[in-house]
């Protein structure tokens, strides 16, 4: 159970852990103890075999405005600032063997939108903000850019990171920052309808498909696609491989979805 203090609250229904961000107060800026509590329910949604999927959430009006700065301009007396541990919260989102989806319902900012980014999936409302205002307050985007960059579109990038300028969440769709932009009433059914997707899929299967969407490109075509029919074999030959091909033929659910709620099974593209 979540502590009343936590800066993170953490709930799980139907093999969906939600990480809310809760720390309203300051715009759920990125401070030590939010990333803290953020990396310790992310460790233990992934730790939780019955996890599926992982939701980032917030509370109040803005889904995350940043590096606290308030957190950061104290720390210029002992001459270093927490923007180390941001580095951290993107790479054990982004590494997550789980999938990760940002539910955005209102203006995130500067680091805010790294964590966005990190995520496989952002869903956003169609009026939420974005904005990278590093350039504004002397400072650049560098951290934010290992999960931005390989989002955005270059030109996209080029002008958001050097104009500093807010777009809303049609833009950011367009330009690759999320996945979807809904009006802000149909957010929630939208998110519900990617959980209830990604929850179809066997575990080991959507952590062999992220590693697959973090490849490199190939810079010799045919070592590559030996190196993936060998990666193909070893899960048609797998336990849950053979479980989902026996259950689309004898057109029941698979294993792991009956453990959910016993939804009738979907075909194979």
């Amino acid at each position: 159970m979540t502590s009343p203090d936590a800066l993170v609250r953490v709930s799980t229904a139907r093999g969906v852990t939600t990480l809310t961000l809760d720390s309203p107060h300051n715009r759920n800026a990125l401070s030590t103890p939010l990333m803290t509590s953020l990396l310790a329910g992310l460790a233990e949604a992934v730790a939780d075999e019955a996890v599926r999927v992982v939701v980032l959430d917030h509370t109040g009006p803005v889904f995350c405005s940043g590096a606290d700065l308030k957190e950061t301009a104290a720390a210029y007396a002992s001459g270093t600032v927490p923007a180390g541990m941001l580095g951290d919260v993107l790479a054990a989102v982004w590494e997550c063997p789980k999938p990760v989806l940002a539910r955005v319902a209102g203006p995130a900012r500067a680091g805010g939108l790294g964590l966005i980014a990190a995520a496989d999936l952002a869903v956003c409302a169609q009026e939420a903000t974005f904005a990278f205002t590093e350039v504004r307050i002397g400072v650049v985007p560098a951290v934010i850019s290992a999960t931005v960059l390989p989002r955005l579109h270059p030109r996209a990038a080029a002008e958001l990171y050097l104009t500093g300028d807010t777009f809303d969440g049609r833009r950011a769709a367009e330009v690759g920052l999320v996945t979807a932009a809904v009006p802000a009433a149909e957010l929630d059914a939208a998110v519900a309808r990617y959980c209830d997707s990604l929850v179809r899929g066997a575990p080991d299967a959507l952590a062999g498909a992220k590693q697959l969407l973090r490849r490199p490109p190939a810079a010799d075509l045919r070592a590559e696609i030996a190196e993936l029919s060998a990666i193909s074999t070893r899960y048609f030959l797998s336990a849950d491989g053979m479980e989902g091909v026996l259950a689309f033929r004898e057109k029941r659910p698979a294993r792991w979805v009956a453990a959910l709620d016993g939804d009738s099974a979907e075909g194979a593209g």
